[in-house]
């Protein structure tokens, strides 16, 4: 019999870690050659792990919700053949220990004492306390590195599930813990010189009222790991906007023309976004220095065009598949590409690749019935283009003969970007660029 390590996947260069939400197979239970073994969850999607080799499961490594590396190995699965040999971590080299050295007796004293302490909170904290309470890997974790005790644990009101203490209710607590009373910590620190007092404010959290039939509703996990990305994009990136109208009126006549024959020939619906996507795409081509990112004191210049298409999941939330080569798609390959990442997407079965390495990202906000919006900058990029809804209304049309008033298909589009690499003359002439090329549509196009 050998033994397999199973270990967490590469999801994408911008992902270092998962959540473990769901074993979906027990120790003992035997295992089929690609078939899923454990749900995880990053910051970006949800995923399975398949297993590589058939056999049984006969080690678990890590619990429900604990956080786990790249490259870790979560669980072994013995298989028939030949031994694979378990990677197992090298020994550390023990320190020097403090009798080895002589020292005066007060400072013998005073790191005794340290050590004392160091030993006391490296004790690793139990999963379950006397009372019965449950706590996550990852509370368990952040306990021990920052000191807490078990009766502190015990003593903390929990907002997850059956009262259970959360990762944002430990966080919490170790952020308040000097500006409110503790329960008693196990661990005393040996006490220090005295230095030079420094008036901190502390932030308190105003109360929420739960009276006259409030309710208060934890954030999913992935809200979230949304909202810490929204707020970093705010405060990385110097946001500012450009806005501009299309008249969309050919687009709109051309695609009522050939949709049907479309969809017969296809099999496929044409909605706009495929042809706004093939145009961003071109634009995209002619401003190359919209296409970066930014790495400290330096710009990164993107070989290729991979754009994100936010797409709306059905609790609220937000995710963006991303069409890799975008450039190199003709209208029938982007419909094909845009049409099968919204309809998994919303079905939740996206690969952890298929939202990586987006380049430039355009939102719809006009599906919601928006006229325009704001859109924050999906980091690491360094703009994004917020379509709006395609409305009739009255413009002034010029002719040889003169102007006149009439009906037009217009749209709003509004392009955020990071001032601190594009300044207003590029992101202002892309979409003037984008403008010409949408409203220069040839309605007699094949397609």
């Amino acid at each position: 019999m050998a033994k397999f390590e199973v270990k967490l996947p590469k999801m994408g260069e911008s992902v270092a870690e998962a959540t473990i939400t769901t074993w979906l197979k027990e120790v003992g239970d035997t295992i089929e050659l690609d078939e899923a073994i454990v749900e995880i969850a990053t910051d970006k999607v949800d995923s399975e792990v398949p297993s590589e080799v058939e056999g049984t499961l006969v080690e678990i490594l890590f619990d429900k919700d604990a956080v786990v590396e790249v490259g870790q190995t979560i669980a072994i699965i013995e298989t028939e053949g030949g031994e694979v040999t378990v990677s197992t971590p090298e020994p550390k080299q023990e320190a020097v220990t403090s009798s080895e050295v002589e020292m005066p007796k007060e400072v013998a004293a005073l790191e005794e004492t340290i050590e004392t302490a160091i030993e006391t909170v490296s004790q690793p904290i139990a999963k379950t306390s006397d009372s019965g309470k449950f706590f996550s890997p990852l509370v368990r974790n952040i306990a021990q590195t920052e000191g807490v005790s078990m009766q502190e644990l015990e003593a903390m009101t929990g907002t997850g599930k059956d009262g259970r203490v959360t990762k944002n209710d430990i966080l919490n607590y170790i952020e308040n813990r000097s500006a409110a009373p503790a329960a008693s910590s196990a661990v005393k620190k040996p006490s220090q010189p005295k230095q030079p007092s420094v008036k901190k404010e502390v932030a308190k959290a105003a109360p929420v009222s739960v009276n006259g039939g409030d309710e208060i509703i934890e954030m999913s996990r992935m809200g979230k790991l949304i909202s810490k990305h929204m707020v970093d994009s705010v405060q990385t990136s110097a946001h500012v906007q450009s806005f501009i109208e299309i008249d969309m009126t050919n687009i709109v006549n051309w695609r009522n023309k050939v949709k049907d024959a479309f969809f017969k020939r296809e099999g496929e619906k044409l909605t706009f976004t495929p042809i706004l996507m093939q145009a961003v795409a071109s634009t995209i081509k002619k401003f190359p220095l919209i296409n970066i990112s930014v790495q400290g004191d330096t710009i990164i210049k993107k070989k290729n065009i991979n754009l994100g298409m936010a797409a709306a999941l059905p609790d609220g939330n937000l995710i963006v598949p991303v069409i890799k080569n975008a450039d190199q798609l003709n209208l029938v390959g982007m419909t094909r590409q845009v049409n099968d990442l919204a309809n998994r997407a919303r079905a939740n079965q996206l690969k952890p690749d298929e939202i990586q390495e987006g380049t430039y990202t355009v939102t719809n906000v006009g599906s919601f019935g928006s006229v325009m919006g704001t859109p924050i900058i999906n980091q690491p990029q360094v703009a994004i283009l917020a379509l709006g809804a395609i409305r009739k209304v009255p413009a002034v049309i010029e002719t040889p003969e003169g102007d006149f008033i009439g009906i037009r298909q217009k749209m709003f589009v509004s392009h955020s970007y990071d001032h601190r690499v594009v300044n207003g003359a590029l992101g202002g002439m892309f979409i003037k660029t984008l403008k010409e090329t949408l409203e220069a549509w040839d309605v007699n196009q094949e397609f």
